[in-house]
């Protein structure tokens, strides 16, 4: 038997909420409706999801969703053990069968074949039908399933189908208003507020620059790798290239650009 509190939170996630995102999440969950999370990367969905169980007191079971997933990744399999053919359940299955909520991420990264298997939970009937097994399951009362993606790739990689989509709640999330993102990186590295607001005006100028040269700005996560590598002693302009021009792109012209923003605020 599955003991659900492995999938609890047990400490206080840090969350700093920028609207009514966690009124209206509440009310979606008291009527257990499906939740859809869109925003780009490193803004902070994971984090939402992970606070909201902790607040709710409800395990949650998340899927990093990716290319190679297939429907029985999600739901379960046959395995062969020394006693014989068993079978598991995978992470959807679980959630649905013990009342947890599960969190696929980036859920447009899995086949829109595999995505299909989580129609039927996501109406009035709330099943899993697992189809080798011959079982039909009805979701615990305490079931939610909450999915998330970027729409910034939608051209570039794959969309959700309106099929899909149209079974969901939504809620948009965007990087913070700069003041709010200064108190965030702060609070979650130790750094000063002076240092971490250069680093947001940083990210501010790299984000204008999405569309033009960069696939996607700095996220908020990588101002807190950024603040972190600053908070253990590191130069400012080597921890700023590590972690916030290095990763983002291997063009030299725009690695340039990324370091010239870098060097306004950290070299005197």
């Amino acid at each position: 038997m599955i003991n659900l509190d492995q999938y609890k939170i047990k400490k206080a996630p840090y969350y700093k909420a920028v609207g009514n995102e966690v009124a209206l999440y509440e009310a979606a969950y008291a009527r257990r409706m499906p939740m859809m999370l869109k925003g780009p990367t490193g803004c902070g969905k994971s984090r939402f999801v992970e606070y909201m169980a902790w607040k709710l007191g409800r395990p949650l079971i998340t899927v990093a969703c990716n290319e190679d997933m297939t429907a029985s990744d999600l739901v379960g399999r046959f395995l062969l053990d020394k006693d014989g053919t068993q079978w598991q359940d995978g992470p959807l299955t679980t959630a649905a069968r013990l009342g947890a909520i599960c969190y696929l991420d980036e859920v447009v990264e899995a086949r829109q074949d595999t995505t299909v298997v989580i129609h039927p939970l996501t109406d009035h009937r709330r099943t899993l039908p697992l189809d080798k097994k011959g079982e039909l399951i009805e979701a615990h009362a305490d079931f939610q399933l909450v999915i998330s993606y970027n729409p910034g790739y939608q051209s570039l990689m794959k969309d959700l189908k309106q099929s899909t989509k149209q079974r969901f709640g939504a809620l948009n999330f965007d990087y913070p208003q700069a003041e709010l993102e200064t108190e965030i990186v702060a609070t979650e590295t130790g750094v000063d507020k002076a240092i971490a607001g250069k680093l947001v005006q940083i990210a501010h100028r790299a984000r204008n620059l999405k569309g033009h040269g960069l696939d996607e700005g700095i996220s908020t996560r990588l101002l807190v790798y950024a603040g972190q590598m600053i908070a253990e002693g590191v130069d400012p302009l080597a921890a700023c290239s590590m972690t916030l021009v290095t990763p983002l792109t291997d063009d030299p012209d725009m690695r340039e650009t990324l370091e010239a923003a870098v060097h306004t605020f950290f070299v005197k």
